[in-house]
């Protein structure tokens, strides 16, 4: 077999030479589908000089009926075959690196459109699940936006800047979820990010934030960067728009979003009998805003959770899901 040489191509480019020069003509009138997908950085196009000193090289994968199928590839990563359906558990049990990694990369032979259909059925969250993962999202911006300036005025600048990462990684989430774009894992969260049309607006005030050498400038940066996305969210037309606009929180020197109201107008507009279910059981705090556990994403951060079908599959009940 020839050597494709790797020099001057990225992993997608490789795989694609290496499949129609070496490969398809082995299979010349064998029914077959042939990809690249699942994991591996260039897979999602962001291979570089690096990425060669593991697990990279000419590589395809190629499914066959009745043996190394479609169907079997997807479950083997998902614990399901979007084939057969995409049920409410299995959107919000499925980690968004994982949907990254099906619906990038490339496909370079599917004459019966079996990896087409199934991408096709993880491309986005029906539009009750989108309410309410951006519910759940906006649920946990809610949770610590006042802590900036609080643990900032009393003089614990270490905690009031690890407030302000943490809240920009929450951030940057909701706008890959405003944007219909699968967020990957942490690795490539940031450069993702940056290619979502979105960050061109809210990406300044973020690095602001992150950049700031006072809690007052912090908070002043995360308050922009909130109202950017939450003015984004009434644009979705997914519930009724709502003040974008900074308001104090209670009668402090704080300034905050009051973000849980996108969790409540959000939560209000689902329909969906599986997720009234779940709002049902999780039940509310101050008698108004759903305790939303979210997607898998959102409630758990555990890289060998995410990365592990069965255990992320097990993880139902803490979801709310009966």
């Amino acid at each position: 077999m020839r050597v494709v040489p790797l020099v001057g191509m990225n992993g997608i480019e490789i795989a694609r030479r290496y499949y129609f020069d070496e490969v398809a003509p082995g299979l010349a009138g064998v029914p077959h589908a042939a990809a690249l997908l699942g994991p591996g950085s260039e897979v999602l196009g962001y291979d570089d000089e690096v990425s060669p000193d593991h697990d990279f090289g000419p590589r395809v994968q190629v499914f066959r009926p009745g043996r190394d199928t479609v169907g079997e590839f997807f479950t083997g990563i998902l614990g399901f075959d979007p084939g057969a359906g995409v049920t409410v558990a299995d959107w919000l049990l499925t980690p968004t690196q994982l949907l990254a990694s099906l619906t990038r990369g490339a496909v370079f032979h599917d004459p019966a459109g079996s990896l087409a259909r199934r991408r096709d059925a993880l491309a986005w969250y029906p539009d009750d699940v989108w309410r309410y993962a951006l519910a759940a999202g906006w649920l946990k911006v809610s949770q610590e936006e006042a802590f900036v300036a609080r643990t900032g005025s009393t003089g614990d600048d270490l905690g009031s800047r690890l407030l302000a990462a943490r809240l920009t990684r929450e951030l940057v989430r909701l706008a890959f979820l405003i944007s219909r774009c699968w967020a990957p894992y942490g690795k490539w969260l940031g450069r993702a990010f940056a290619e979502l049309p979105i960050a061109t607006s809210v990406g300044p005030a973020l690095a602001a934030a992150l950049a700031a050498p006072s809690w007052p400038d912090r908070e002043a940066s995360i308050g922009t960067a909130m109202s950017t996305l939450a003015t984004a969210t009434n644009e979705l037309g997914l519930c009724p728009p709502l003040d974008p606009s900074p308001r104090q929180f209670y009668n402090r020197d704080i300034r905050v979003l009051q973000a849980d109201r996108y969790t409540i107008a959000l939560s209000a507009e689902i329909t969906d009998p599986t997720l009234r279910g779940v709002l049902e059981r999780v039940g509310v705090r101050h008698g108004v805003i759903p305790r939303l556990p979210g997607t898998i994403d959102q409630a758990v951060d555990s890289t060998d959770l995410l990365g592990d079908p069965a255990r992320f599959r097990a993880a139902a009940p803490l979801l709310g899901l009966g």
